[in-house]
């Protein structure tokens, strides 16, 4: 359906874009995820044709669109503010996409009529928008964007805007209305737990670049350096230097890692300790990576106590099932499988 090839983009004069490469298709809802400031808004504005890249192609089944007017390009476009006319009502709202695609108005008031329907708004059609909820400004804004029949969709942190109790409510939904739609879909997000619960797949950008994609479940298990474990908030992140292709110096000592065959021997890396992981007390003693730690705080999180520890002059995280009290000396580790060998980024 879409590739984007190769794409550059200088942004006052410094790179911002360096060779971004990627496909989506049909009916695949992909998030674009980075820090602010990494491009991902710049990225959907150029497959808009909003702005032209300083190199690099925009296919859409296999025809060029890199230089396509955006009003032929017959892509939807939704933004983190949904920009709603306030001055219009819900249904003249919906309906502004269609005149500008030329439909007739019985053609309009048809598929407003539809769109109402789909987001279960029909009593809402005269109401001015100005008067809605923020939740019920995002539906309108979707069925906007759908209501033309867009060949692909595209929304930038459409729950941005939003606090984090009606974005976590507004997100099954969300996902639900973009699946319903078989659309391919590109969602931009700075927010990880928004990307890795709409995302059938995940490109990660940083740095100007995509430094990983894959299902959400791949990335979470297997990320690719440290940027992407830092960025996702994985856990504990250790400076370590591969002396044996199992071993591993830190400044916790020595630690007996799974064999990581794309990381030469004597080189440094990034061990990732992952919180949960950690095994406490008799079950820690017997295993190779044992550990003595202090406690330096504990706050009870619901179904964990996440326990903040110093070995040696480390401070590291972990997920503990019962309290423990503060300056207390614990035995921790963790099995050397669950311990990951990441290059450092």
């Amino acid at each position: 359906m879409l590739r984007v090839e190769d794409i550059y983009k200088d942004y006052d004069g410094k790179p911002l874009l360096k060779g971004i490469t990627f496909e989506v298709q049909e009916g695949e809802l992909v998030c674009l995820l980075g820090s602010s400031g990494s491009g991902k808004s710049t990225m959907l504005r150029i497959i808009a044709g909003l702005e032209e890249p300083k190199s690099g192609k925009v296919y859409w089944k296999g025809e060029d669109f890199t230089d396509k007017p955006t009003h032929e390009r017959g892509f939807g476009l939704m933004f983190q503010d949904y920009a709603l006319f306030p001055h219009r009502s819900v249904a003249e709202n919906i309906a502004f996409g269609l005149r500008m695609v030329g439909r007739s108005k019985p053609e309009i008031d048809s598929l407003v009529e539809k769109s109402l329907a789909n987001i279960r708004m029909q009593e809402f059609a005269d109401r001015p928008v100005t008067e809605l909820s923020g939740g019920e400004q995002q539906r309108v804004a979707l069925a906007r964007a759908l209501a033309p029949d867009p060949y692909l969709l595209m929304l930038d942190e459409p729950l941005g805007a939003l606090d984090h109790n009606l974005r976590t409510e507004l997100l099954k939904d969300l996902r639900k209305r973009l699946h319903d739609s078989q659309k391919p879909v590109i969602y931009v997000t700075h927010d990880q737990e928004e990307a890795f619960a709409l995302a059938d797949r995940l490109l990660l950008l940083h740095d100007g670049k995509l430094v990983q994609e894959g299902a959400p479940e791949r990335v979470f298990n297997q990320p690719a350096n440290t940027w992407v474990a830092s960025f996702l908030g994985l856990g504990n992140l250790v400076p370590a230097k591969l002396i044996s292709p199992n071993r591993v110096e830190t400044d916790l000592g020595q630690l007996e890692v799974p064999i990581a065959p794309e990381i030469e021997p004597g080189s440094d890396c990034v061990m990732l300790l992952r919180p949960d992981d950690a095994l406490f007390g008799e079950n820690a003693i017997s295993l190779s990576n044992y550990l003595r730690a202090v406690i330096r705080d504990s706050v009870f999180l619901g179904n964990y106590f996440r326990l903040e520890v110093m070995v040696g002059q480390t401070i590291l995280q972990v997920h503990s099932p019962h309290p423990d009290a503060i300056g207390e000396t614990i035995s921790i580790a963790w099995p050397a499988s669950s311990l990951q060998c990441l290059p450092v980024a």
